[in-house]
């Protein structure tokens, strides 16, 4: 075992092949990453290996082994590649809610690029320069009300759960309706239907039977459901705030565009 087995690859200054005249140009970092996320959007991170990624290049799966020791460092590559397309400004804006709000939804908006990316983001952490990018704008975001370090990052560890476990749960719905070809929508009316009826009528479940007949968020679009719910995520940050900085606003009611309520 090599003395870099157990070293980040965060650690592993990037070692680029000399070329010269006779010889085949080197690769990047870079390339190989860039060339698995392609794969991986394009058919799943199963079909990331070494040897995929070295024939989509050009070359051999043991000359990629100089740039990336192991397919779990092309892992991290690719996931703090994907977290790159998040866009923020260079320092919060001094409004926590919107910064943090901007935060989860270019968080979404980079899982749905690429639904294999959510899947992998909480294996652990990545600690690539993207990702301390975003995670040091957040947590910036929450600093100067008076908490302590651990409670800057339990409430930013929230909004990050929120995010991932949101848009693992729109993925999983679209996937579902791209292989039975059945939207949310067709599968609560149609395939689920006649059995939620048969438990309706049961009267066992009052509180699903209530979500049934009134509940309107499942119906909504996914923006606008990953928004309801993240201005719940919002309120509860809020609450571990100072009074006047951390003050709760009402989630907006998005079938009338009016707030439902303030907590």
């Amino acid at each position: 075992m090599s003395s870099q087995d157990n070293t980040t690859i965060w650690m592993r200054p990037e070692e680029l092949e000399r070329s010269g005249r006779g010889r085949r140009p080197g690769y990047s970092r870079a390339q190989i990453t860039q060339a698995a996320v392609e794969v991986a959007d394009e058919e799943g991170m199963d079909a990331v290996t070494m040897r995929r990624i070295a024939a989509e290049l050009g070359t051999g799966a043991m000359s990629l082994y100089r740039y990336v020791a192991s397919r779990d460092d092309l892992i991290d590559l690719m996931i703090d590649a994907v977290v790159g397309e998040i866009a923020l400004p260079a320092r919060p804006s001094g409004d926590w809610r919107q910064d943090l709000s901007l935060v989860a939804e270019q968080t979404r908006a980079a899982g749905l690029r690429h639904p294999w990316q959510i899947a992998l983001a909480n294996r652990r952490p990545t600690l690539g320069p993207n990702s301390l990018r975003v995670q040091e704008f957040a947590m910036s975001a929450l600093d100067g009300f008076g908490l302590d370090v651990d409670e800057i990052a339990s409430l930013v560890g929230m909004l990050s759960d929120y995010a991932h476990s949101a848009v693992h749960r729109e993925i999983g719905w679209l996937e579902q309706a791209r292989r039975t070809g059945m939207d949310m929508t067709q599968w609560m009316s149609g395939y689920v239907g006649p059995y939620v009826a048969q438990i309706v009528v049961s009267g066992q479940y009052p509180m699903f039977t209530r979500s049934i007949e009134q509940a309107r968020v499942p119906h909504l679009p996914p923006e606008k459901r990953f928004r309801y719910g993240l201005a719940h995520v919002l309120n509860g940050i809020a609450a571990g705030l100072p009074t006047e900085s951390g003050r709760a606003v009402g989630v907006p009611d998005e079938s009338s565009g009016r707030p439902c309520g303030a907590g």
